[in-house]
């Protein structure tokens, strides 16, 4: 791309091949070289954003939860949303009880290998795939049971559908944890959901705050606050500390988008927010997208012929190693209809990055899970609830596909249309080489690669930011600072020139302070820049 294309022009080139068009819930997700998530944004350079050199990976995911996955509108949005959430399951952040455990993780088998088989299916296959951190004998047993009496003859659109239907009901759909501390000390995890802010901590939610109760969300350097009016006025301030400053930002501005887009009726209310008080310090952040509501009530008008999704059986993945023995699709059939060829390649490759905002270390679960009711997802009287019988600590994900020096060489064409890879390209996949599913291998423009790419140049453009940030933070208090005398000054004028009869004038007139200010002080001035004027008026006239 370009070196000033924008980060909605390669978003657009993304759903235009995937044939998205329920595009809104879905983002642009890369990790920077410290190892910092970060949303790409729509509206600035990429080029810009990007911290790192050449060639860039970039990941597609479900940056908004949708409320009800199960309404959308088509098949293929179901359908990566499923992928989504099947990699949550894995990596630890949606919980569930035993019994929901095993259904959800029947319904995946269902979706990617079809109806049990005797011959291809031997004693004890559901051991080869991993759904969880960590399951017992007797869970895998219970995926096989259920895999060959309750799901036959289901297809792979049902399955993902009753999937999707099922983890909406669980306390941690949607929840993108970021690792905090309490005032205390003590580690929590902080999330925004489609219904409100949660804050997970040990194996209990201690705190649920619906979006229409959250009214405010700042942050200064590594604390993050949230205020919020609950029941009868009462207004609680909660108060948590990131790992770091840019920590903390994501988390400020991921907060500030989700309940813009949650909350609002329409986009044309967004506002732009400050994570300060005061006008000169702090970030202001915009979010530029569609909210909610609109995002449905445009889905509601596509009356397009739904796209035909060719699916392929699991592939070797580091992100998800669960491996399937499915068929392979060695060619595409060719349609009138403009066809999504979508392998679990691209699906579960384009699904990967860290977990969480800094490095955590990975717990395993036991086979212990707890749900919830749907209607406690949107029930804040309950303010603690138990999610699990161990602590909600989310294994770390696989951090993005380390790029090796010859990967600039490696021809795009690998994968062609959702086209699975070949078995060398498996192996090399095991190995730890990128195919072109795990990363987005982009040509730069010449003109981006300039010293600023070098380590040096990173450091260089590192203290620049920081002396444009602190240049603007002084011309802002000095506009203020104008501002506030202007105003001051034409109060002056109108208190001493005008003849207005206002009480709150008349009051201010009629101190003894204002009195002696006005004679001793005002008077004498005037009078002196009356003569200077007309100095220098009279040199004008000679002149």
């Amino acid at each position: 791309f370009q070196r000033d294309a924008k980060g909605q022009y390669l978003f657009d080139l993304i759903c235009h091949h995937l044939n998205l068009l329920e595009k809104d819930y879905f983002g642009i997700r890369y990790v920077d070289p410290d190892k910092q998530r970060h949303w790409l944004e729509f509206t600035k350079s990429i080029s810009k954003q990007m911290k790192s050199q050449p060639p860039f990976t970039l990941c597609l995911r479900v940056k908004f939860y949708p409320p009800d996955p199960a309404a959308l509108k088509e098949e293929i949005t179901r359908y990566l949303v499923f992928l989504q959430i099947k990699r949550d399951l894995y990596h630890g952040r949606l919980l569930c009880k035993t019994s929901d455990a095993a259904m959800l993780a029947a319904h995946i088998l269902q979706a990617e290998i079809g109806d049990y088989d005797p011959g291809k299916h031997p004693e004890g296959y559901s051991s080869k795939f991993q759904f969880f951190p960590k399951h017992s004998e007797k869970l895998e047993r219970r995926i096989a049971e259920i895999h060959k009496t309750e799901l036959i003859g289901q297809t792979p659109e049902t399955s993902e559908l009753k999937f999707l239907q099922k983890a909406q009901m669980l306390e941690t759909y949607g929840v993108d944890p970021h690792p905090c501390k309490d005032v205390s000390g003590n580690p929590a995890f902080l999330a925004f959901t489609p219904f409100g802010f949660v804050v997970l901590q040990g194996n209990k939610r201690v705190h649920f705050l619906k979006w229409n109760e959250v009214t405010k969300l700042k942050f200064e350097a590594k604390t993050f606050h949230i205020y919020a009016n609950q029941k009868e006025d009462r207004k609680i301030i909660l108060t948590y500390f990131a790992p770091t400053p840019e920590a903390c930002k994501h988390l400020w501005k991921c907060g500030v988008e989700n309940q813009a887009f949650y909350k609002l009726e329409k986009s044309s209310q967004v506002r732009t927010v400050s994570s300060s008080n005061l006008f000169f310090k702090g970030s202001r952040f915009r979010y530029s997208g569609r909210v909610a509501k609109e995002v449905m009530e445009q889905s509601a008008k596509i009356k397009r012929e739904p796209p035909e999704i060719h699916r392929a059986g699991l592939v070797p993945s580091r992100s998800c190693p669960s491996i399937t023995h499915g068929p392979r699709l060695s060619s595409v059939p060719r349609t009138r209809r403009r066809a999504v060829h979508i392998s679990i390649m691209e699906g579960l490759e384009s699904l990967r990055d860290s977990a969480h905002s800094t490095p955590v270390r990975s717990v395993s679960h036991s086979d212990c899970f707890m749900s919830r009711s749907r209607s406690q997802a949107t029930d804040p009287g309950d303010g603690t609830a138990v999610i699990s019988d161990e602590t909600y600590s989310p294994s770390n994900s696989v951090l993005p596909t380390p790029v090796a020096e010859h990967s600039m060489d490696l021809p795009i064409s690998r994968q062609n249309n959702g086209a699975p890879c070949s078995i060398e390209e498996e192996k090399e996949s095991e190995a730890g080489t990128p195919t072109a599913g795990d990363v987005a291998d982009f040509s730069v423009d010449s003109r981006a690669k300039g010293p600023a790419q070098s380590l040096g140049g990173e450091v260089a453009l590192s203290e620049a930011e920081q002396v444009n940030k602190f240049v603007l933070s002084v011309l802002r208090l000095l506009l203020v600072t104008i501002g506030l005398l202007f105003v001051l000054l034409l109060l002056l004028i109108i208190l001493t020139e005008s003849d207005l009869d206002i009480a709150f004038l008349r009051d201010i007139r009629q101190t003894p302070e204002f009195e002696q200010f006005h004679y001793e002080y005002f008077c004498p001035l005037r009078r002196w820049f009356a003569c200077k004027l007309r100095w220098v008026g009279g040199l004008l006239i000679n002149k």
